[in-house]
């Protein structure tokens, strides 16, 4: 694939050999990571935390809670 010419050389742009394999293990891999965003910044309110009643992680987050319209009290 030529992207552009530059002095009239041909320049061709690398393009990654992604294979099904490696391209589901990168999807798996962000949806993991985006569920874990999602549950610590929209789920996790301390009392119904799968840490306990401990808060640590609801006041870590707090302040992005609400930039992001979730609300926690």
């Amino acid at each position: 694939m030529v992207a552009s010419t530059h002095q009239g050389k041909a320049v061709s742009l690398a393009v990654p050999d992604l294979s099904a394999a490696s391209a589901a293990l990168w999807l798996t891999a962000t949806l993991v990571l985006a569920g874990m965003a999602y549950y610590f910044l929209g789920y996790d309110q301390g009392a119904v935390s799968v840490f306990g009643s401990d808060t640590h992680i609801h006041e870590f987050v707090h302040d992005a809670r609400h930039f992001l319209g979730f609300p926690c009290h």
